[in-house]
């Protein structure tokens, strides 16, 4: 594989200020995406799909007073730079005024952070099977079917405007996620992590926790719904937890449409609402969960305070809703880090004596906003504890629970581990704890593995 692909500093800059000359609107925001990526997918203990990509998108925005409309390209030559620009402009012309449109953003200033590592960027073909035959082979040795996906990027992205606004940065992504199957089909096992350097992630260890959670969870059986002990593991918890930290918006909560709205108006920031063992913090410079120091508009992501001590201390502020009620905007969470506690999975089992080991969580559906109650189902490795040991699988179940009453339910927590945040372990990486808590509802069982 040759080198990765991507626009440097200087090209981005230079590039920009190409774009912006062109333009002939009051305002223009220029929004230049490039990366390569490389994947490789296996099943039935083989590769089954390998590839290799280069891609670059350029996003112009253009405004003429109030009417605002954005027109993309990937080419970047310079008819196809013009051809976006008149594009462009040629809508922002055409749409009705935009109220909330502040204009752009001038320079800025943002935290120094490129969590960009050559381990990533320069990974090859044979590295990618190489880290698939990590589980694999040893999966094959014990009669089981291992499948999964390997996925890395390394790209950059860069923000300019006519008003003398310019970011830059670059970064590498890696994540692996694998699903093993014993051969009768009544057992599955899961495990999956995501770095920003390859170097950091034990493919084997990921590989022999997937394969004995599928040997344990043979032949489960079924256990009433109800309120039950939990201990979720850290990606059932991330799973959770990202569906508050993402609803954290001022503008919902001051309209009276979210949990943080407070009765009689306004939002709940200074209350307390969570377990005071609960903080969350979001800082871009954090080699743990680094991310782009910038949102889109170029307004700079730093380091904040969600939750300290279960009280909540901010809310995401876009430019429009905190200049209405005269903040600052806050930027945006691209990551967060959650506070924890030195408790091991090994010691919430023992202490437990009877409850449910979870894996992680999957079709992850919304059913009250203002409660932030959503449902879903367990998957790849649910188990019943017995007076302080597991003793069987059990069928998957249906629950329905908001991280509200989870974060407010806890019993012991973990040091925070980082892990994939999303249902399909594809997603953003967050730091989280392993959580034993309380009353967590199940309302019915599954049949599906």
């Amino acid at each position: 594989m040759a080198e990765p692909r991507y626009l440097s500093r200087a090209d981005s800059e230079a590039l920009a200020q190409k774009i912006l000359s062109y333009s002939t609107a009051d305002e223009a925001r220029v929004n230049l995406n490039s990366q390569t990526t490389g994947n490789t997918r296996f099943a039935m203990n083989q590769v089954s799909t390998s590839g290799d990509a280069y891609d670059s998108s350029i996003t112009v925005s253009s405004a003429f007073g109030k009417k605002v409309a954005s027109a993309t390209t990937n080419r970047l030559d310079d008819e196809g730079l013009r051809a976006v620009v008149q594009t462009s402009e040629r809508l922002a012309r055409l749409v009705p005024e935009d109220p909330e449109y502040l204009g752009e953003l001038g320079a800025q200033t943002y935290v120094p952070v490129e969590p960009y590592f050559d381990s990533t960027a320069n990974m090859t073909p044979a590295q990618r099977a190489q880290a698939v035959r990590q589980v694999a082979e040893p999966a094959a040795r014990q009669g089981m079917l291992s499948t999964g996906f390997l996925t890395h990027y390394t790209g950059s992205q860069a923000v300019a405007t006519k008003r003398g606004l310019f970011a830059y940065a670059r970064g590498t992504g890696s994540s692996f996620t694998t699903t093993v199957r014993t051969p009768d089909g009544t057992g599955s096992g899961w495990a999956g992590g995501g770095e920003n350097d390859w170097s950091k992630m034990n493919i084997a260890e990921l590989g022999e926790r997937a394969i004995r959670k599928a040997e344990l969870s043979r032949n489960p059986k079924a256990v009433e719904p109800g309120e039950w002990t939990v201990i979720l593991e850290p990606t059932a918890v991330a799973n959770l937890v990202n569906l508050m930290v993402f609803g954290m918006q001022a503008r919902g909560a001051d309209e009276g449409r979210s949990f943080f709205s407070k009765q009689g108006g306004g939002n709940k920031i200074g209350e307390k609402f969570l377990d005071e063992r609960v903080s969350i913090i979001s800082d871009p410079a954090d080699p743990r969960t680094a991310t782009t120091p910038f949102t889109g508009e170029g307004l700079p992501n730093n380091r904040t305070t969600w939750v300290q001590n279960g009280v909540l201390k901010n809310l995401v502020y876009g430019r429009f809703w905190a200049q209405k009620n005269n903040v600052q905007p806050t930027g945006f969470p691209g990551a967060y880090a959650m506070s924890g506690g030195n408790s091991s999975i090994e010691e919430m089992i023992r202490s437990t004596e009877r409850g449910l080991l979870v894996t992680r969580l999957w079709y992850i559906r919304p059913v009250d906003p203002r409660t932030i109650l959503y449902t879903g189902l367990t998957r790849d490795g649910t188990f019943l504890i017995e007076n302080g040991r597991i003793t069987s699988s059990v069928k998957n179940l249906r629950w329905n629970e908001s991280p509200i009453f989870l974060l407010n339910n806890i019993d012991m927590m973990s040091e925070p581990v980082r892990v994939t945040s999303s249902e399909d372990g594809d997603g953003g990486s967050v730091l989280v704890p392993a959580i034993k808590a309380r009353d967590f509802t199940f309302t019915s069982l599954s049949d599906a593995v």
